[in-house]
């Protein structure tokens, strides 16, 4: 038995031991090993503040990124967060109404270890079903992190098996082969004096030409992309899960605005998950009347600030309260369309005389424009009259 019993991520055999037993790699428990270790870093995604005391923050996240859902139900007139699966009753958007908990500390009056709690008030075949627990769900279609966690956490157990026999090839840098046993022996005689530390010599031509050597190069060059691929893979899933974790498969170094491409590919996920929680704590607060609230944390909440304080113009994140940070769902949005354009009442009288002056300069400066053009049209209109002039006198001239 492990720390703690949990069905969807206990899915292995305790006592096999190592990750690698007999040269056999357990491929199972080094995929449960990683999907923990991620399990572990999300626990600081969110912090949650106003929980019951019956209701740790740990277990209550816990339930959300493994099993995708989770209620908040009342027992024995404390609020308690239980795990299931979804009834069969739904609602209009196809969302059941009905959630059975089985539990073995949840003990019913018939003596049964499961309960069903429903999520909406609903009328089944003329029998009327209260609400009486709230339904949270992890993300918007209830999958949970364990889906995304397996399948890149598979790559990285697939690639650490890969990573380590390269890395135990390129112990064999060369392959010798001898024609007969006395030449092996030999061989074996010169390598073992070699790391003894000790200078061998061929005295034989036979010795020598009894030996084929084959030199192996291409197990050592195998290892930096299989290097480069573990990062890919890591650096994918920090920032499925949020975290800006670049990865360079260029020879050379790259530039700020590459090192940023991949921000925007940052929110999405990490925006729903806070959302759904947000939601569904609004829902818990209103039928059970708590005061709970939750927001990121950790690296999560300094990106969010790193990232706000450039939009809102603030000199430091530190300035910046956790409260201002993606606040889900929004309560400040009216319906009422906003007026943006300052109306006269609205700009100082300061403000207004230089208006003044800055407009009465440009109707000077466009009214000594418009001069200059009449002027400069008087000395083409009469240079244009000149001309003809002399045209008209140089033909009378030619006449005579």
């Amino acid at each position: 038995m492990g720390l703690f019993w949990y069905p969807a991520i206990n899915n292995f055999n305790w006592f096999d031991g190592k990750y690698n037993k007999d040269g056999k790699y357990n491929k199972t428990e080094m995929l449960d090993s990683y999907v923990r270790y991620f399990l572990a870093r999300l626990q600081c995604m969110f912090k949650y503040e106003g929980l019951p005391d019956t209701i740790p923050a740990k277990w209550f996240e816990h339930y959300l990124l493994c099993n995708g859902n989770c209620i908040i139900a009342k027992v024995n007139d404390d609020l308690y967060a239980l795990t299931g699966g979804m009834g069969n009753d739904a609602t209009p958007y196809y969302i059941p109404a009905g959630y059975i908990v089985a539990n073995p500390w949840l003990k019913t009056e018939d003596g049964t270890l499961s309960k069903q709690y429903w999520t909406e008030t609903i009328d089944i075949n003329g029998e009327r079903h209260e609400q009486d627990a709230v339904l949270i769900f992890n993300d918007t279609y209830s999958q949970g992190v364990l889906p995304l966690l397996n399948r890149y956490c598979s790559q990285l157990v697939e690639n650490d098996i890969s990573l380590n026999i390269a890395d135990i090839l390129a112990r064999a840098t060369i392959n010798i082969s001898a024609a007969d046993d006395k030449t092996k022996a030999s061989a074996e005689l010169y390598l073992k004096r070699l790391r003894d530390g000790q200078l061998g010599v061929m005295s034989e031509q036979a010795f020598i030409e009894g030996l084929n050597i084959r030199e192996f190069h291409y197990v050592a060059q195998s290892i930096t992309p299989l290097i480069e691929y573990h990062q890919y893979i890591k650096a994918s899933l920090f920032n499925e899960l949020g975290l800006n974790s670049n990865y360079n498969m260029k020879r050379e170094s790259i530039n700020s605005n590459e090192s940023q491409l991949n921000d925007d590919m940052l929110h999405p996920l990490i925006d729903d998950m806070l959302r759904e929680r947000r939601e569904g704590i609004a829902r818990v607060n209103e039928f059970f009347g708590t005061d709970i609230t939750v927001s990121f944390d950790s690296a999560w909440l300094e990106n969010e600030k790193e990232e706000q304080a450039v939009l809102t113009d603030i000199e430091t994140p530190e300035d910046m309260q956790d409260d201002d940070v993606k606040i889900y769902p929004s309560t400040d949005i009216s319906d009422d369309p906003v007026d943006t354009q300052d109306t006269a009442e609205d700009i100082p009288a300061e403000e207004q005389e230089e208006a003044e002056v800055i407009e009465d300069n440009n109707a000077a400066i466009a009214d000594a424009l418009n001069e200059l053009t009449d002027a400069v049209n008087e000395v083409a209109d009469a240079l244009t009259d000149d001309e003809s002039e002399e045209d008209n006198n140089a033909e009378s001239e030619d006449i005579e």
